[in-house]
């Protein structure tokens, strides 16, 4: 293949587009803020002389800068990661039609704008359809419109004896957890309603607010998609994503996403699987899907699946699909799959051709204090002994041959840990092995030690694919 790319992101992603783009043959361009300097995505590149491929940027999110650094170092094409401008639509298209365009590597923009409204992406479900949670699909701005539409919501729970019932006010245009409050009884929904909608036109400059059935006891499933711009699509199974910190971060991952040795489902466990598969690429063949992308889903306890919404883009935990997937009898690196299709080749391979068998787990190892709702813990890593098995794999930034000061501007986030093996009984042995003999030592400005997760990886290994 030819081409060069500028990596628009940081830390292991970073890491992992180089080295898929190494696989393909294809030179890269890394960017870099001043607080990243000592990170291994940067270190491992040259910062200065006339083969430079590592470039200071101010900011990750200035996209002057990072296509000033593309122009110059002659790229042709352009890797979001995860974050940052991977789900920007109007970057994307920016990207794509400027004077010298470059190839965005990632959906086209105009399915970026489409599935990244989760209005229109739920209009869009329910129109062929797609379960999703109950409730409106437009903005509402009358208030006594509202009002049905909860009493409605409340008498379904009712109907099915479902225990605290509740639904949630949101502010259309919000997002990130903004402008959302709950409703336990219809006599307080007007005052809420109008507190909700105060708020969505001071802080959005629009008061319409999406009324939505509170689901509470349910799983968090992803379906992992893969998808060329000449019509063609697979999928990589599905992944449980429920073990999350407070700020609704993903910190346990494991593949596929219900396993009969964790948990005696009420419901027949496959077959949700199956449906939440058939029901993604259903959604994906209808909107011309054409790369890499993850549906999600929650299923509640008694099995019913919902489509929450659609990432356009790679995730934190694609590998943890990758690694319960088989083709040609290896792991198939999704990321370099990315790359080659949005460069314009074929899949080469069908559904027909993928194998899934066994379990994996990833333990996302951050600095922060899950004590203290999981507040992140700012200092300098010392040692960073991790762990190497023919049944684990590493992504990390963070050196293990000289101290490494955790960058305050970012999230504490220090390593993934992908382990896999035949059964997830095997799996979840495995991870347990893992964070034993994970070795981590640090300092904070007044001398204390440092403070990571391993601990609470450890204790919720045994809630993976619960209720």
């Amino acid at each position: 293949m030819q081409g060069k790319v500028l990596i628009a992101n940081r830390g292991e992603i970073a890491i992992r587009i180089m080295r898929a783009c190494q696989s393909l043959g294809l030179e890269y361009v890394v960017v870099y803020t001043d607080a990243d300097r000592d990170s291994e995505h940067v270190q491992q590149n040259r910062l200065q002389g006339p083969d430079q491929n590592a470039w200071r940027v101010v900011s990750y999110t200035d996209p002057n800068d990072i296509l000033a650094v593309a122009d110059h170092t002659g790229c042709t094409a352009i890797h979001p990661g995860y974050g940052f401008f991977s789900e920007d639509f109007r970057f994307a298209r920016r990207v794509t039609i400027r004077d010298r365009p470059l190839t965005f590597i990632g959906p086209s923009w105009e399915v970026i704008r489409n599935l990244g409204d989760k209005i229109n992406t739920k209009r869009v479900a329910n129109r062929l359809g797609i379960p999703t949670i109950p409730g409106t699909d437009a903005p509402i701005y009358n208030e006594m419109e509202a009002e049905e539409i909860a009493q409605h919501l409340f008498d379904v729970q009712e109907d099915e004896e479902i225990d605290q019932p509740a639904v949630l006010i949101k502010a259309a245009a919000g997002g990130g957890g903004m402008g959302i409050e709950e409703v336990n009884r219809i006599e307080q929904f007007r005052r809420v309603y109008r507190q909700v909608q105060n708020y969505a036109k001071r802080q959005f400059g629009d008061g319409g607010v999406l009324i939505e059935q509170r689901l509470r006891d349910f799983n968090h499933l992803e379906v992992q998609l893969l998808c060329s711009r000449h019509n063609e699509r697979v999928h990589f199974s599905s992944r449980n994503c429920t073990i999350q910190s407070t700020g609704r971060q993903k910190r346990i991952e494991a593949a596929p996403g219900f396993d009969d040795s964790c948990y005696s489902y009420s419901f027949d466990a496959g077959e949700v699987l199956e449906r939440i598969v058939e029901y993604s690429l259903r959604l994906a063949d209808h909107v011309g899907y054409d790369n890499v992308g993850t549906w999600e889903w929650i299923v509640s306890r008694s099995g019913k699946p919902y489509l929450l919404e659609v990432n356009t883009r790679i995730q934190v935990e694609n590998d943890v699909s990758a690694r319960i997937s088989y083709l040609n009898g290896s792991h198939p690196n999704l990321i370099r799959e990315q790359i080659r299709l949005a460069l314009g080749e074929p899949l080469g391979y069908t559904q027909e051709d993928i194998e899934f068998r066994g379990a994996s787990i990833e333990l996302r190892i951050v600095a922060e204090d899950t004590r203290r709702d999981f507040a992140p813990w700012i200092g300098t890593i010392t040692r960073f002994d991790l762990p190497r098995h023919d049944w684990s794999a590493v992504y990390t930034h963070v050196p293990s041959d000289r101290p490494y000061p955790i960058p305050s501007e970012y999230d504490p986030n220090l390593a993934l840990a992908l382990v896999w093996g035949e059964s997830m009984d095997q799996a979840k042995q495995r991870a347990l092995e893992f964070i034993r003999e994970t070795r981590i030592e640090g300092t904070d400005s007044s001398g204390g030690g440092i403070i990571t997760n391993l601990d609470y990886l450890r204790d919720n290994l045994d809630r993976l694919l619960t209720f």
